[in-house]
């Protein structure tokens, strides 16, 4: 717990860390590198190479071994042992990283700090405990605060693992230049290239950038790489990041079309889940989103901005969480059905779960092309095992996956 590095002499620290093997056999990391505690009861270090985050990351033993979960811990097998120092290009996002941590804090908003914050180091919570190990802030009015670590975030992890050890030169194209980020942040640098094109319609985008114009959605997508100056769909600042682009089509009567998906979800897994290791929770917890926005004029869209954006942590940790725990407990306490004959003597099912108008963020929806449903073992329709999933009291019904409100996305990207 000394916050110098393990081997201070030498300036070396160890650390150790899983990696997963998928079913296709790949690697992956497997979870953030945790580095150090962060002080919520003391002044923050100004300086980031006189701080003991520095002397922790500037030279690291790692030691890398696979995960196993059907052997004993004891058994796991060492896979890789490097040194690894930040390189220098990551090395000033890694500093803009710190910064941006240590202004919330000195803001007295250490309570409201989130790993989606930042783009390769983040303020992760210290576990499961995390919600009962609370601490007063040094700044503002005090306010409890869940301990924190600084880490090397999962998808930067990744990065590393298949980048440095399996030396798999991961494909995809850099957007910066080291100088580049001297006088500016990455954020400001990355919505000033998209600035340049603002007012420019997407067949003229398509026509600068010999994309051709197809009306999908994949080609916006393109286009706002190419903005970027990249020829391909992977940033690697994106991929350390793990920032997802979303390119948004607003109507001319000023709405988003689409909700946001999210894969579906497993019921019976879903009720067994704690709200701070959930599958939602963590996605929004951890995940920066790049939005670029085209607003529809005659028959084309005009690029109208771009923006970094994060789930707001009282958004997160409130609206959506009470969302979130409606649906798990209706799904613990059972789902009712009811059969209602239509005009055209077709079954429509309706369900007693949370609808899109019980929550203003938050809501689940059907995540399949055609209903199934097995109700009780005596009503049966469509075809069960490709588009039902099972209820935790045996019946099937449509897959189900949760979705974010249109409406909600056009709030945030009207701030």
């Amino acid at each position: 717990s000394e916050q110098e590095a393990d081997f201070s002499n030498v300036g070396i620290e160890l650390k150790q860390t899983p990696i997963d093997e998928t079913k296709k056999g790949e690697l992956r990391a497997g979870e953030r590198l945790s580095i150090t505690n962060i002080s919520f009861d003391s002044p923050v270090e100004e300086n980031f190479y006189q701080s003991h985050l520095w002397n922790k990351i500037k030279l690291i033993l790692l030691v890398q071994y696979i995960r196993n979960k059907s052997v004993d811990r004891l058994d796991y097998r060492i896979s890789f042992v490097n040194f690894f120092s930040p390189p220098k290009k990551d090395l000033m996002i890694i500093r803009q990283d710190y910064e941006k941590i240590n202004n919330k804090i000195k803001a007295g908003k250490a309570h409201e700090l989130s790993e989606s914050d930042t783009l390769y180091l983040g303020a992760a919570t210290k576990g499961a405990t995390a919600q009962k190990s609370m601490v007063p802030q040094y700044y503002g009015d005090h306010t409890l605060a869940k301990k924190r670590n600084y880490c090397y975030k999962q998808k930067y992890m990744n990065y590393v693992l298949h980048e440095y050890i399996l030396k798999n030169n991961v494909p995809c194209e850099p957007i910066i230049q080291e100088n580049e980020l001297r006088d500016t942040t990455f954020e400001e640098l990355i919505t000033l290239r998209i600035g340049k094109y603002i007012g420019m319609s997407d067949k003229e985008l398509c026509k600068l950038f010999d994309v051709p114009y197809t009306n999908n959605k994949a080609q916006w997508n393109t286009l706002s790489f190419r903005m970027l100056g990249i020829t391909g769909n992977h940033a690697e600042e994106f991929v350390k990041a793990g920032i997802e682009v979303k390119t948004i089509r607003i109507e001319e009567n000023g709405k988003i079309e689409q909700n946001m998906s999210f894969p579906p979800f497993k019921f019976k897994e879903l009720v067994k889940e704690e709200w701070e290791s959930s599958t939602i929770y963590n996605y929004f917890d951890t995940t920066r989103f790049f939005f670029v926005l085209f607003k529809k004029s005659g028959d084309q869209y005009i690029l109208e901005k771009s923006k970094f954006w994060n789930m707001p942590y009282q958004d997160l940790n409130d609206t959506v969480y009470s969302g979130w725990k409606a649906i798990q407990d209706k799904i613990k306490q059972g789902v009712s059905f009811r059969l209602k004959k239509k005009k055209n003597k077709e079954i429509k099912v309706e369900n007693d779960l949370p609808k899109i108008k019980d929550n203003p963020i938050l809501h689940i929806r059907p995540h399949a092309t055609k209903s199934a449903y097995l109700i009780h073992g005596l009503y049966t329709y469509g075809n069960i095992e490709r588009d039902a999933d099972e209820l935790p009291n045996g019946d099937f019904m449509t897959k189900q996956s949760f979705w974010i409100r249109n409406s909600y996305l056009m709030e945030q990207l009207k701030k």
